[in-house]
């Protein structure tokens, strides 16, 4: 019997800890964002300027995230983007995005650099 109890205090322990743990979005991340001009990218495929595409930087990115889509949220809105390219000069939880995406979560091309959240 006491076996049993020591088993089950454990277990609600467990639980309590797992349950106490805040949530974090998966792949969620912060850095900055800029604009380059788009062509033919990492991921193989040419696209273009006016595209909802982008980068993402060298240590972030791989394969698996080819095609996948982004939800960048900059100070003047948010946009999603498919990622085709890698950004090997951008920070860990940077993205490079095509100037049309660009303008959808900043002000202007002028601005140049935006802090920005994301998450795949």
């Amino acid at each position: 019997m006491q076996a049993f109890l020591f088993s089950l205090t454990l277990v609600v322990s467990f639980i309590m800890t797992v349950t106490s743990v805040p949530l974090v979005a998966r792949g969620s991340m912060s850095g900055s964002a800029t604009y380059y001009a788009v062509g033919l990218g990492s991921c193989g495929s040419t696209n273009s300027d006016g595209e909802m595409v982008a980068a993402l930087s060298s240590e972030v990115m791989s394969k698996k995230y080819c095609g996948k889509s982004v939800t960048i949220k900059g100070p003047n809105g948010s946009v999603s983007v498919k990622v085709v390219d890698t950004c090997p000069g951008c920070a860990a939880g940077d993205v490079d995005m095509s100037p049309a995406a660009f303008q959808k979560i900043a002000k202007s091309l002028d601005e140049g650099r935006v802090q920005i959240s994301w998450s795949l």
